[in-house]
Formats: C-alpha cells, structure tokens, sequence
C-alpha cells in the first residue's frame, strides 16, 4: 500500500470514528435474542474481497446454501482488494444503515466500530444449538483462531480464509550440499551461508516475504509483545535486526521487492528458501514455470507462527432473522466439506482441528504444506487487538522495507532505525 492511500484510510477511519461518536448513543444491543424460526423472505448482504478460486468457492456455497434455504439469499458483493474493502467498511461506518450484514475483515480494521457496539457479539449464535453449534468446543474452530477475532474479550469475528508461515526449500539444493532443514532461525541462517558459498554466491541463501511478521515474531522470540511499549532502538530489536542486515550485507539473505514476494525470485532458482504465507504455494508452483524442480515445505523455524488472514464480522444492524440468516451461512461455509474444499482449492488453511488432522488433508496430492501445517500453527502469537494497533503494524512495515534496503545499500542505519522508531510511536499516540 503506498503512503497516499495509507493516510488516507487513516484520515478515513478517523472521521468515522468522529461520527460514530455522534451517533453511538443510539446504537443497539449486540447482544440480543438468537432467532431460531426464519419464514420470510430474507437477504443477507457479504461484502468480501475473495477472488479466482476462492471468490468460485464462495458463489458455490451461496448457491447450495439457498437451495438448502429458499426463503435466504446470499448477496455476495465483491469490494476490490483488502485496502479497497477497508476504505469501503471506514467510509460505511459514517452511515451504518448501508453497512453489509456480515463482511470480511481484520479485527484491527474494526476496533473502532467494536468500542462503539457496532457489532454483533457472536458468542450467542455459537452457543445455539440451532443455528450454531451448540458450543464453541463444538464448533471445532482451532481455539487460536477464535482468540484471534476477538476484539476487547468479545468474540466478534469467526475466522474464514487463514494461513500461518511456513519455510519452503529448493530439495535439490539441500540434497545437493547434504543440508538438514533448518529448525530455528540461527539454524536458517547458517544454512543460507553455506549455500551461498558453496554456490560461489550464484544463489542467495534465504529471505522472508513479510518483514513486519519477521519482526514481530524475532521480538516475541525475546519476549517482548508488538505494542504501544515497542522500541525499535533497545536491545532485543538491534538483535532481530542485525538478523537481517548482517546477511542482506554478507549476500547470503535477501528481500522481496517492495510490492513483490520471494516466489518468482525461488521459482526461478535465485533463492534457495524462503518464509511465506502457506497459500504461497500455488505461487511457488507457477514461479516454477518451465524450471521444475523439487521442493519442500517445512514449519516455520521458530517457537512461534502468526496467523493471516480475514474472519467474518457481523454488524449491528437488520432484524433477528438477517442476523440468524447469515450466521447460518457463515456455519455452512464452515462445514468440514467446505473447508476441506476451499483449502485444496486455494491453499488456505482449514480452521477446524479435525480437517487439520485428518488423513484426506494431509496427505493430499496437490499440496505439500498440508502435512505440516497442524505442527507449524501449534504456537501461534496473536496480536493483541488495541488502539491504533493497525496502524502501527502498517508503518511496522514501511519501516522494516526503509531499514533494510539501508542496509542492503551500504548506508548506516542507525539513523533510520531511529527514524522509523519516532514514525512508529507516533502511529501508537495518534
């Protein structure tokens, strides 16, 4: 996201919030009455930002879902990208009787309207054991997952198209100089030294698709949380970044383009490992091309993973049975059909522990990373959902691009990091 757009979501979400403000005092309880019995004719608006197979998968589950119930309709409406889905929510919010009856979204995007009782509190429909599940152990929901979409202790989101980080490998490469997959991040790095220098410095060892995530999970490592505290400048930081510059400097570490990942750069055998997104792999697989070669994907090297993507949120407007309506719908694309479905179809990760573990996930033939990704998400960190958190977490990645492409230039970044560490607290008070 360029810096424009970027502070004009903010100014956007901003003025949102000056107007919710105004009008929260007439806002409704979120946490009503579950209607059980839906006899009319009813419509549930979903804006999301699904695209290629995963917005096909979408309007199949909408079609077989209105066939299971002809008094429902689904009205999917596509909103663009994640930025363009976000500017339309902050921009919406300012008039909430045009809002969507469920979206997709981040929990940071929505802290803002969660304060002011713009959403629905989904615990109830969880807990109900006709439209939900009966309980949240019974929904089968990776606990977290859930964790992840609450907003304040309230369990707004249910997660949808997940993924967690994993470290894919050139197989050949690591057959070729007798290498052992690398376990921790000390590991990764010697590994990529040693790759680069057998290769007389033709292939670069290794590098990290999103540095932000880097960051945040090096500090944590530490144990040091990524919030409003953080200080780029202390200890523990100059360590995780000395990581990075040290081999972006010695050649044997490199970065993604600023609006670019390692997967073209790995298809094409320039680099011999990377950490990505697990719905990467379909990128590895085209970035191959022509160029085959064998790879492998193992758990990310760390005590801890993240986890990416949307959850579904449901607003605070409508009547009982829109609401029933689509939180029946949000269970039915959470069938263990559907998710088994979208996860071969998409490379997302399943959100329920049984298809996680089940043989039909993890051996299946299309992908690699399906057989260790209940081992890699055993330990994921969530971001604690706050004030500001998501802008902090966006300069976050400005910042880490400006501090290593200093680095990878020759220049002195001391006075970088220092930069961006009074841009990043300013994100925090703002």
């Amino acid at each position: 996201m360029n810096f424009k757009k970027k502070l004009l979501l903010l100014a956007t979400s901003a003025l949102a919030m000056l107007t919710l403000s105004a009008c929260s005092k007439n806002s409704s309880s979120t946490d009503g009455k579950v209607a059980t019995n839906i006899t009319k004719k009813t419509t549930v608006v979903f804006w999301h930002s699904m695209t290629g197979a995963s917005e096909k998968c979408m309007k199949q589950y909408a079609a077989e879902f209105e066939k299971k119930h002809p008094n429902i309709h689904i009205k999917l409406e596509n909103q663009g990208n994640y930025a363009d889905l976000q500017s339309k929510i902050n921009a919406t919010l300012q008039s909430p009787k045009n809002l969507p009856t469920i979206t997709q979204a981040y929990p940071g995007w929505l802290y803002d309207a969660a304060k002011l009782n713009k959403l629905v509190n989904l615990k109830p429909y969880i807990e109900n054991s006709q439209i939900g599940w009966g309980s949240v152990a019974k929904s089968d929901i990776k606990d977290k997952l859930l964790l992840g979409a609450q907003i304040g202790g309230k369990q707004y989101g249910i997660p949808f198209n997940k993924s967690s980080e994993v470290l894919f490998y050139n197989k050949d490469v690591f057959d070729k100089y007798n290498l052992k997959v690398p376990r921790n991040m000390s590991e990764l790095a010697q590994c990529a030294k040693t790759i680069y220098k057998k290769s007389n410095h033709a292939l670069v060892g290794a590098g990290v698709d999103e540095l932000a995530n880097y960051y945040i999970l090096s500090m944590k490592e530490q144990g040091i949380d990524f919030d409003k505290n953080i200080d780029m400048t202390c200890p523990e930081s100059k360590k995780a970044l000395n990581w990075y510059i040290k081999g972006l400097k010695e050649g044997y570490l490199q970065i993604a383009s600023a609006n670019g990942y390692l997967s073209t750069d790995f298809g094409h055998q320039k680099v011999a490992m990377f950490i990505s997104t697990c719905a990467s792999e379909a990128y590895v697989k085209m970035g191959m091309g022509k160029n085959k070669f064998n790879y492998g994907v193992a758990p990310r090297p760390s005590k801890y993973n993240v986890q990416q993507g949307t959850d579904i949120y449901m607003f605070n407007k409508g009547t009982a049975e829109q609401k029933s309506a689509a939180f029946m719908f949000i269970k039915f694309m959470l069938s263990k059909r559907n998710q088994l479905k979208l996860a071969h179809a998409t490379g997302y990760m399943p959100v329920l522990n049984s298809i996680l573990k089940s043989d039909d996930y993890k051996c299946s033939k299309d992908s690699k990373v399906a057989g260790i990704l209940d081992k890699t998400t055993a330990n994921i960190y969530n971001l604690k959902i706050s004030k500001n958190e998501n802008a902090a977490y966006f300069q976050l990645k400005s910042s880490m691009q400006a501090i290593l492409l200093a680095a990878k230039k020759g220049d002195s970044v001391a006075s970088v990091i220092k930069a961006n560490q009074l841009k990043l607290a300013h994100c925090w008070k703002q």
